[in-house]
Parts: C-alpha cells; structure tokens; sequence
C-alpha cells in the first residue's frame, strides 16, 4: 500500500478530455472564479457528490451520514498557486497513512462547516484562522465511510509557519493548482474494497498519491469553477 491507497488497484484511463470544457483551465482569472462561484459560507447548498457517482450499484449507508468539514488551502505562491494537503499519521485511527485535506467531524461547539474547517486545520497543521480567509464551498462529499463532508475553501498569503500533531499529520505537501486543475492527470482507476470492485478518482503527484473522496472533490471543484 502506497500512501495508504488501496492494496489492490487497476489503471482504467485518465478521463476523457471530452467531459471537460477546456482541457487545462485559464488560472488567470481563478481568484474572480473562487470568489464568484462558490457557495456563500453562511449559506451552503444542500448539493453532494459521492463515491456513488462512480460506483451508482452501491446502496446508500444504512445509518444517518456523520457531518464534517475539510479546508481547501489554496496558497498564492508568486511562482503559482497551489494547495495544501496532510498526509496521515498511520497511527491515526481516521484514514491512516492517505493523503487528504485538513479537517474533521463537525462538534457541537462550532458554530458552522467553516468552524469545523478551521478548528480542524489549527488542531492538525498549527494554521490559523488569521492566516486564512474563508471564500466559500462548493458540493457536499458523502463517503461510503458514513461522512458527510463539506470542503471550503481557504486563501492563503505565503509566509505562515506550521506545526503538526504527529497524533494526526505524518507530513505535508503543496501540489499546484495548475497540476490539480489539469483534466488529464486525473485518473479514475479501480479496486477491490471491503469484497467488492470499487472505481475512484486518482492522481500521482511525485510520490504523493491523491485519491478517493479528496481526489472527487478537487474534481469537483474544477466542475464547479469552469463548468458552469
């Protein structure tokens, strides 16, 4: 298992360039797209996308999904923006070893999904809020995990220091948005999960590999910034 990715896995193809309006976005104008075409934070829609959307035999979980919330930190590096991931502590009982974003359940005492992104982003990386500036959300993540996973994402000016909580964060990386934002690098691939053929987003970046629920939400956030 690489970067606590499946231990079984077939490539199928990248994406067919022909699902996408553009094959790499214009970034020129990305901060006027994040600013305009996402979902207020105060006023989240109740869209979602989901592991279903690649694999629509499975049934939906039987219990009530559990409410979370992940940061997108889009960094503007002066030599091209890009987005910070976690990778997990394998000690960690949620989602060892992968890569994903930073963030958590939603607890009582937040106020919203941005608190919980927030909250979970200090607790795990040491960022903190006065670092960020919260722009929006785009759709919902239900996982076949039992989550229900509201990502917002955050600009970020360069110069922060981060301190992680190796209980949760074994290191972390930047991939550029131009990388990520690019169609033909992401990849949908399949595995056996829990006895049955699973198909899931994918990505290789370096010796990083981003996958699963945080792979369908940057492809989500593509579709929701140029797409529309």
């Amino acid at each position: 298992m690489r970067n606590g990715g499946p231990q079984t896995s077939c490539r199928i193809a990248p994406l067919s360039i022909l699902a996408y309006l553009n094959l790499v976005p214009d970034l020129a104008n990305l901060e006027h797209l994040l600013r305009t075409r996402l979902d207020p934070v105060d006023r989240v829609a109740e869209a979602a996308r989901s592991d279903r959307d690649l694999n629509p035999d499975w049934a939906p979980p039987a219990v009530e999904l559990k409410p979370a919330a992940v940061l997108a930190p889009i960094i503007k590096r002066p030599d091209g923006w890009t987005m910070l991931f976690t990778q997990r502590s394998v000690e960690t009982p949620a989602h060892p070893g992968q890569t994903s974003l930073p963030g958590g359940r939603v607890q009582a005492s937040d106020a919203n999904a941005v608190e919980t992104a927030l909250r979970e982003t200090r607790e795990e990386i040491g960022l903190t809020r006065d670092w960020i500036e919260p722009l929006g959300a785009w759709d919902a993540y239900e996982t076949g995990t039992g989550y229900r996973i509201t990502p917002i994402v955050g600009l970020i000016e360069p110069g922060f220091e981060l301190k992680l909580d190796p209980r949760e964060v074994a290191s972390v990386f930047e991939a550029p948005i131009s990388f990520l934002f690019d169609p033909a690098k992401l990849e949908r691939r399949e595995a056996i999960w829990q006895g049955q053929k699973r198909a899931y987003y994918a990505m290789d970046y370096g010796d990083r590999f981003i996958w699963g629920a945080t792979a369908g939400m940057i492809r989500a956030l593509y579709e929701r910034l140029y797409e529309r």
